[in-house]
């Protein structure tokens, strides 16, 4: 892992993704979350505030990478919640199958290399009539917008930690297996709308 992937990118995403808009997304999906929890893509934490303890059991906070893992540690050592860390990647869980009650993600299936293998091993993890709860930005519907995403990419991609801008969210939900029962649309206010699209809503395994 390079010094910039290490020391730079892991305070970047930590302040982007803590940005009130997000913020406000993060308020809508999380406390949804009940039982047994598998969260993707756990990062600094920033979902444990909004979680409600009155309905979650446990957290399985999976976060592979080495430059977030100091910031996961301590987020969730300071926690109210029960939380362990899974220093592991989506695609070779170790959860067993059928051992979480929901899978949550947020703002990560743009930066996980290979986001279908991450979506595929989730749903395997998830008991009969669990969800997946989700909240991303990606590609947006606005073919202008579209081109705009398409040249940014390869550089956002770099300074971002691999976050791509044209990923297809609720496309990858499907593919992967799951069957949408609600989504829901936007452009977040107060940020750029190339980087701004979001999808949230909530799938259950066919």
């Amino acid at each position: 892992m390079s010094f910039y992937d290490r020391y730079i990118v892991p305070p970047l995403i930590n302040w982007g993704c803590g940005a009130k808009p997000i913020r406000k997304q993060r308020e809508k999906i999380v406390p949804l979350a009940e039982g047994v929890v598998l969260e993707l893509g756990f990062g600094s934490g920033l979902n444990l505030p909004h979680y409600d303890l009155a309905k979650v059991q446990r957290i399985f906070a999976l976060e592979p990478s080495e430059g977030m893992l100091k910031r996961a540690r301590k987020a969730a050592a300071a926690s109210a919640a029960p939380v362990e860390i899974l220093a592991e990647t989506a695609e070779a869980l170790s959860l067993g199958a059928h051992s979480v009650d929901t899978v949550l993600v947020t703002y990560s299936l743009c930066t996980i290399p290979d986001p279908h293998a991450a979506l595929e091993g989730a749903r395997r993890a998830l008991k009969a009539g669990g969800r997946l709860l989700f909240c991303e930005h990606g590609r947006a519907p606005d073919a202008d917008i579209q081109r705009r995403q398409a040249k940014i990419e390869p550089i956002w991609k770099r300074i971002g930690g691999g976050c791509r801008l044209t990923r297809d969210i609720a496309g990858l939900i499907a593919g992967a297996g799951f069957e949408i029962e609600w989504l829901e649309t936007m452009y977040l206010p107060g940020t750029p709308a190339w980087a701004g699209f979001n999808s949230w809503g909530a799938a259950k395994s066919r």
